[in-house]
């Protein structure tokens, strides 16, 4: 028997799925462009990198939502319980996410407060951190001050706000509850990819800074105390946001789905 769907329609059917692969795929090409750039420091480059790929996983999962196709049956129901926009997203891994993304801002803060531009002069503004160490001062860096910390926190400030006008249109728009769910999770994990990336960048930085400089002082074994979990927390993340990303129905946090909702 012949197949008589069209093929732009079968092409609509799976359109959020190449627009999310497309997103991946040109995210990690312009951030291996980005690494090629010829630059006073590798971090420059790698900050551009990582904070370029984090927006093109986001914006591919964006534009691949509004690709999707909605339902279109001829008899249409409507639960009468309310809709929220948690009902949708992963319970456990977006409370985990968000805890990531607080951690996130608290280090590129700290970060901002305490850098300097360096007593040689070959730093710049924001980039390392003066230390005393035995009497005398050195500077320690890379350093998340401002200059590295300034696409990161602009990258959020995008994203972020695109997320969760997308994760309200989701939950309050027609759908089966299956499908807001999928959608629902992959922009969830387009985020935690930006906010992954980033949290992995920003605690390569702090080890590069303590362990290569000549003393870190209470400052930083404190510090590495602490980013030393967010690191691997972070490369969780990213492995689970990836995956979601790339087919949201393989993945699970360990709660069940329950409820069906129709288009309204």
């Amino acid at each position: 028997m012949l197949d008589t769907v069209p093929l732009q329609s079968r092409f609509l059917d799976h359109a959020d799925h190449y627009a999310r692969w497309s997103g991946l795929a040109i995210g990690i090409e312009i951030a291996r462009q980005l690494l090629t750039i010829e630059s006073g420091d590798i971090t420059t480059p790698l900050v551009f990198a990582v904070t370029a790929f984090g927006l093109c996983a986001v914006g591919g999962v964006l534009i691949g939502d509004a690709l999707t196709l909605r339902p279109q049956e001829a008899v249409r129901t409507a639960s009468l319980a309310p809709r929220l926009v948690r009902d949708h997203v992963p319970p456990r891994m977006t409370p985990l996410l968000l805890l990531e993304a607080g951690s996130l801002l608290a280090l590129l803060f700290m970060g901002a407060v305490t850098a300097s531009s360096g007593r040689e002069g070959i730093g710049g503004a924001g980039r390392v951190m003066e230390v005393a160490c035995n009497g005398w001062h050195t500077s320690i860096g890379p350093w998340p001050g401002l200059y590295y910390s300034g696409p990161m926190l602009g990258a959020l400030a995008v994203a972020t706000p695109a997320c969760v006008w997308a994760l309200r249109r989701i939950a309050f728009g027609p759908g089966g509850h299956q499908q807001r769910r999928d959608r629902a999770w992959a922009i969830v994990g387009a985020w935690g990819l930006l906010v992954s990336c980033q949290v992995l960048l920003v605690v390569l930085m702090f080890l590069v800074a303590f362990m290569d400089g000549p003393c870190a002082g209470p400052l930083g074994a404190v510090t590495l105390v602490v980013i030393c979990p967010l690191g691997l927390l972070g490369m969780f993340t990213f492995g689970w946001s990836l995956l979601t990303v790339v087919a949201p129905r393989a993945v699970d946090d360990g709660m069940a789905d329950e409820g069906t909702y129709d288009d309204e």
